[in-house]
C-alpha cells in the first residue's frame, strides 16, 4: 500500500514535452534544410512543397506534448512501506528504507531536485517532485519535500519528534 505518490506537474510534463519537440524540431528542418541543398544542388530535384516544412517545424513539438501528458503516469515517485519506489517509462527502482540515510532538496542545473542519500554512499535522484522556472515550476513543491522527509523520518526512526 502507498503512504504517498508524487508525479510531475500538468505544466511541467508540458514543458518538458514541448522542450523534447522543439529540440528535435531544430534538428528536423536542419537535417531537411541540409537534404535539400544537397539534392537541388547535385540534381535535377524539386524543391519539397511548403507543407513539409511546417510538418517539420510543428510537428515534434505537438508530439512532444501529446507523448509528455500520456507518460505522466508513468513517471514519478511512490512512497510505501517497502521504501521509495522511483517510476519511469523505462522500469521502477526501489529503495529500502533501511537503506536510506538522507533526503534532502539540492539544487542540480536550473532545478531543485530530491536526492535519497543512502548508507552505500549512492544517491538517487528522485523523478519528482521537482521545481525550476517557467513550466519546470511547482508552487506545492517545499509541502512536498516536507511531507517525504515526514515520511523517511517515520519509517527511518519510528516516528517524526515533536
Amino acid at each position: 500500500m502507498e503512504a504517498a505518490r508524487f508525479r510531475p506537474t500538468w505544466q511541467q510534463v508540458l514543458g518538458r514535452g514541448l522542450y523534447l519537440g522543439v529540440l528535435a524540431a531544430v534538428v528536423g528542418l536542419t537535417a531537411g534544410l541540409f537534404a535539400t541543398v544537397v539534392s537541388l544542388t547535385l540534381t535535377e530535384a524539386t524543391a519539397p512543397p511548403p507543407w513539409v516544412w511546417l510538418v517539420l517545424a510543428f510537428g515534434p513539438p505537438v508530439v512532444g506534448a501529446l507523448a509528455g501528458v500520456l507518460l505522466r503516469p508513468r513517471v514519478g515517485t511512490e512512497i510505501g512501506a517497502d521504501g521509495i519506489r522511483t517510476v519511469t517509462p523505462f522500469g521502477a527502482g526501489v529503495q529500502p528504507w533501511s537503506r536510506v540515510v538522507d533526503l534532502r532538496a539540492e539544487r542540480r542545473g536550473a532545478r531543485t531536485v530530491v536526492s535519497v542519500y543512502l548508507e552505500s554512499g549512492g544517491s538517487v535522484q528522485l523523478q519528482a517532485p521537482y521545481s525550476g522556472e517557467l513550466f519546470a515550476a511547482d508552487p506545492r513543491f517545499e509541502m512536498k519535500v516536507s511531507a517525504l522527509s515526514h515520511l523517511w523520518r517515520s519509517h527511518r526512526f519510528g516516528g517524526v519528534p515533536s
